[in-house]
């Protein structure tokens, strides 16, 4: 794939324009007029301030946020993971603190939550929201942190399906998180403890997995996220190895993308009016790939070299197959673009 483009700024600021610890994104495409990008926010802080979701335009142009800790109690956030629209525009959020789904209008207007629950909790056990899918019909897919399954509910937020356990057999998961659902209907699952990718039909039935611990091609060290584009490719966010791998709906590997990151529109703009860092960067060498014998693991290699990815914890792909990796360490997304093979 071919990089088009980096967006965002790192700021600790608790409004305003700038990426602090970002966890995931949704897109919102109004074809043929304007794509949006709605980004969610989650700080390491106890206070959590700065948690929120802010949305912005492709060409980088800010709109607005909405979230923030400063808000009601019905629209905040407490420790939401990720999101996704629906076919009549509304972001739904996951949120593994309050065990819900909270749902919010393209201007951020909360709309109304889903609590989620299960059968098989046990008192005081806690649901854990993480990802988030929903289907051409609306019917909506979250996977459970904490039960290890997943649920398929109707838009009102009724459970018609659910499957899953704590294992590591076909069916069986060990902290799911990152969901998607490709133009057949088939649900994808990023098994994080379990290092592989599970595919499951409509109905819940198990296709096929991919992937086993470790850090060679194919193989992934804590996936965090998944996303199918119109070809049924597969990207794969593979975190702990600082990478982003594509395969075939077969779960053949047909590429390995490491970070080729450029300066945002943001950046360019913050240092124009910062002179002397833009002179500082000028002087440093932020490529340099010959790092020391002890910082060679992929953890060190991204967190020393600022073009690579550091923390990629989000993919997603819009309408034009363009894939959107969200960098939670590095506080920006990089942006690439399908190249046909001759």
């Amino acid at each position: 794939m071919k990089t088009v483009k980096t967006m965002g700024i790192n700021s600790n600021q608790p409004v305003g324009r700038g990426f602090n610890f970002p966890y995931d994104i949704a897109i919102k495409d109004d074809l043929g007029k304007s794509r949006t990008i709605y980004l969610l926010n989650r700080p390491n802080s106890a206070t959590r301030m700065g948690t929120r979701i802010q949305y912005f335009t492709f060409e980088e142009d800010w709109i607005g946020e909405f979230g923030n800790p400063l808000e009601d109690d019905e629209a905040k956030f407490t420790k939401p993971v990720t999101l996704a629209f629906d076919s009549n525009g509304q972001l739904h959020v996951t949120d593994e603190a309050t065990d819900e789904i909270k749902i919010f209008d393209s201007e951020g207007k909360f709309q109304r939550s889903i609590k989620l629950d299960s059968d098989n909790q046990e008192d005081g056990e806690r649901f854990g929201p993480a990802g988030i899918a929903i289907d051409f019909d609306d019917f909506i897919y979250v996977s459970s942190r904490y039960l290890n399954l997943i649920q398929k509910l109707t838009p009102e937020g009724r459970i018609v399906l659910q499957w899953g356990c704590i294992g590591n057999g076909p069916g069986e998961f060990n902290m799911p998180w990152g969901m998607d659902i490709d133009s057949q209907r088939c649900l994808y699952v990023a098994d994080w403890r379990n290092d592989r990718v599970q595919k499951f039909g409509a109905d819940g039935s198990f296709l096929r997995s991919f992937g086993e611990s470790g850090k060679k091609s194919g193989q992934f060290h804590r996936p965090s996220s998944v996303a199918v584009d119109s070809n049924l490719n597969v990207a794969v966010a593979d975190w702990g190895n600082e990478r982003v791998q594509i395969f075939n709906t077969e779960g053949l590997v047909l590429n390995v993308l490491e970070g080729d990151a450029t300066l945002s529109q943001w950046s360019h703009e913050w240092l124009d009016v910062n002179l002397d860092e833009r002179e500082a960067r000028n002087r440093a060498n932020l490529k340099t790939l010959d790092l020391p014998r002890h910082l060679s693991n992929a953890y060190h290699e991204a967190s020393q070299t600022e073009h690579k990815f550091w923390g990629p914890v989000s993919v997603k792909f819009d309408s034009d197959d363009q894939l959107y990796v969200t960098e939670h360490s590095r506080h920006r997304i990089q942006v690439f673009e399908p190249v046909e093979l001759t």
